[in-house]
């Protein structure tokens, strides 16, 4: 199964962390790819235009120095481009990360074949995130390098797939790199995504709870008092099927139990009261992985305990594993 030459020796787990919507900047970013895991963020989320430039020149200039004084090699980051008409900062976004040559490119919504063009001419690569085989298709026939299902029980925008059935499915003709999402928020679910045939862990709702996030504080918390059964799926605050926390919709004023249908000519926004509420500032994104997550630990505490769950789930799989002894084959009737 393939990882990208330009991730081999990087990373202390196999894990990318997932760019969310305001929650993800510089210094989370910075802090994750410090400690050994994949750090990205939303291009959108560096506003206005030119702080992006600024953002892009900060992570460089301080993973730069942390090898230089540590002597180790801090995991590559990425930027995540919203591929959709209503974008109009698109072009500009990823001229900006071709002239920094942003190492990896994360696309969404739709794959132009631009994109992927651009980020190829520097010796980037692409990751495409899509929630069936429909959309892995038409992204794989534009060249990217690699595919996120993005499964049931992720946050933000998500699928209803199963894993164990779409990571299956994509393997058997998709020869690139394979990232999981879903629900993933320990070292064992890294652990799991890897049997199930996924290259890499794709993580955000965890990361949400460390003190490196830009969310509130009552977003993360929100998040640690959550149990699974509480994460929202709707389509109604973007335009496009996500999954939310209950009690940060319903304090927006809506029932989490009989919310109206989508208007996508509205995207972003919806309406809560007399006032449109923007989605992801008042109404949180989170997934199913939220029951699992206890505290707001720094960056660099949670992936050292993640990388140790990893570790012992590992040891703890093959113990179990090694006394198995399959019966023997039931002999064919009549023998």
């Amino acid at each position: 199964m393939p990882i990208p030459k330009l991730l081999e020796g990087r990373l202390s787990l196999p894990v990318i962390g997932s760019p969310m919507f305001i929650v993800s900047g510089p210094d989370l970013v910075i802090a994750q790819c410090k400690a050994g895991v994949v750090g990205s963020f939303p291009a959108l989320n560096a506003r206005p235009e030119p702080v992006l430039d600024e953002w892009l020149r900060r992570i460089k200039g301080e993973l730069g120095e942390f090898e230089a004084k540590t002597g180790r090699k801090a995991a590559p980051f990425a930027v995540n481009q919203i591929c959709h008409a209503t974008n109009a900062r698109l072009e500009h976004d990823v001229e900006v990360c071709t002239r920094h040559e942003v190492p990896i490119v994360i696309t969404s919504l739709r794959p132009p074949s631009f994109v992927v063009e651009a980020v190829h001419s520097y010796g980037g690569v692409v990751f495409h995130d899509v929630i069936n085989t429909k959309h892995a298709k038409k992204a794989a026939e534009e060249g990217v390098d690699g595919l996120i299902l993005v499964c049931a029980g992720a946050g933000g925008h998500a699928g209803l797939l199963s894993p164990l059935a779409f990571v299956e499915q994509t393997r058997s003709w998709f020869k690139g790199t394979i990232i999981l999402s879903g629900a993933i928020a320990t070292g064992r679910a890294v652990l799991s995504a890897q049997a199930l045939g996924a290259d890499l862990a794709y993580m955000g709702t965890r990361f949400i709870a460390t003190r490196e996030a830009n969310a509130v504080e009552a977003y993360k918390e929100t998040i640690i008092e959550s149990a699974a059964e509480e994460i929202v799926y709707t389509n109604l605050f973007s335009g496009i099927h996500g999954n939310y926390l209950s009690r940060s919709v319903e304090r927006a004023g809506f029932d989490p139990n009989n919310l109206p249908v989508a208007d996508k000519s509205k995207m972003n926004f919806a309406s809560g009261g007399n006032e449109a509420k923007k989605a992801w500032k008042d109404i949180w994104g989170a997934g199913q992985g939220a029951g699992l997550v206890e505290d707001t630990p720094p960056v660099a505490e949670l992936v050292e305990r993640l990388r140790r769950d990893y570790e012992a789930a590992r040891a703890d799989l093959f113990a179990r594993a090694a006394p198995f002894s399959p019966a023997p084959a039931l002999r064919a009737a009549g023998e």
